[in-house]
């Protein structure tokens, strides 16, 4: 057999990224429909699609791209060609090695700053994300006939659980059964076997490709609702401390800015997540829609999403105490205030007499 293993590294560097300004600075061609999906309509594309530059690194040819959401891509592609135990032993290697994401760091420096003009409001400290995707070109047997998705998963179904995971142990019946569980073919020559750190292609380059670009804007939107669910956990945990400090008259006041900056960020989180979830439009493309659907939840995309969603609950209700709080000290100054007006009164009333 013969395919690729697609390395893939994903940062978290900047709350938008200005793809105009970016495509300026790299020389990058216009955008093109994005992916190209094989059988879906004109309209399955990404509203923005990413600026793609090609790269060599230390250890293979790919590319780099950047999406307007603040999220940078690495992708290398490693050749190999051999039989299913190579490719087991291909997997665990890669999969397993320590130094390979300071490798991928050292090259993608560079670029990052190159691109530095582009990025809007860049973060100190950046998540970072790796997924490998495995290519196998269709096999032909014998009579030259290419082996069907079916065939493949009786005859190696094994083989590809262990590359899935990047093991080189045999897994038990049951094991290998939930990793095979998520799968998905278009036609009967074709198969996606995807898992939370790493999925197998077995199709045409050409098929290939647009499902790999699918596996990774599902690994960026993972990116980004962890970023925003360390956001969001920062923030609430400054909104109890600020609560915690007391209901005092000078607390209460102190609380209103708090709540507002509270309130600031969580709609600014809102508007993102909102972004990324209408970067790509699947609308009738049902394949396209399930297949991401799966891959998402195979990494934990939903997962992920839900924590975001709870907090941003959390923190409106937060938002509501604290306002709560600050306008109940207000009403009790501006009483207190009428207080001391009516005694002021009454004491001039009271003395004005004869």
């Amino acid at each position: 057999m013969a395919g690729s293993l697609s390395v893939l590294f994903l940062y978290e560097v900047a709350e938008e990224i200005r793809l105009d300004q970016l495509r300026r600075l790299v020389g990058a061609p216009p955008p093109g429909r994005e992916p190209a999906l094989r059988h879906a309509p004109e309209y399955v594309q990404f509203e923005r699609p990413p600026v793609m530059e090609p790269i060599k690194a230390a250890f293979g040819e790919g590319r780099v791209a950047y999406y307007d959401y603040g999220v940078v891509s690495l992708l290398v592609e490693i050749p190999f060609e051999g039989g299913w135990d190579e490719g087991i032993q291909l997997a665990a290697r890669w999969m397993n090695a320590p130094d390979l994401e300071q490798r991928a760091n050292d090259a993608l420096r560079p670029l990052l700053e190159r691109a530095a003009p582009a990025l809007s409001k860049p973060y100190q400290e950046r998540l970072t994300e790796d997924y490998f995707i495995f290519h196998l070109r269709q096999i032909r047997d014998c009579d030259n006939r290419v082996v069907s998705a079916t065939e493949l998963l009786e005859k190696h179904g094994e083989a590809i659980a262990q590359m899935v995971r990047g093991e080189r142990a045999v897994f038990s019946a049951a094991e290998r059964a939930e990793i095979l569980s998520a799968q998905m073919s278009y036609y009967e020559s074709d198969l996606l076997v995807t898992g939370w750190s790493a999925s197998l292609i077995y199709d045409t380059p050409e098929g290939a490709a647009p499902t790999i670009q699918l596996l990774e804007y599902a690994n960026t939107q993972l990116l980004e609702f962890r970023h925003y669910d360390a956001l969001l956990t920062n923030l609430l945990m400054n909104a109890y401390r600020s609560i915690e400090r007391g209901t005092s008259f000078r607390a209460r006041w102190r609380l209103a800015h708090e709540a507002e900056r509270l309130n600031t960020i969580r709609l600014d989180v809102r508007e993102l997540t909102e972004r990324v979830d209408n970067s790509i439009k699947f609308l009738s493309d049902m394949f396209a829609a399930r297949l991401y659907r799966m891959a998402a939840a195979r990494i934990g995309v939903p997962d992920y999403r839900g924590l975001v969603e709870q907090k941003l609950e959390s923190a409106g209700d937060l938002y509501g105490f604290m306002m709560d709080q600050y306008h109940q000290g207000r009403a009790f100054l501006l009483e207190l205030v009428v207080v001391i007006i009516l005694v002021i009164e009454l004491v001039f009333l009271f003395r004005g007499r004869p």
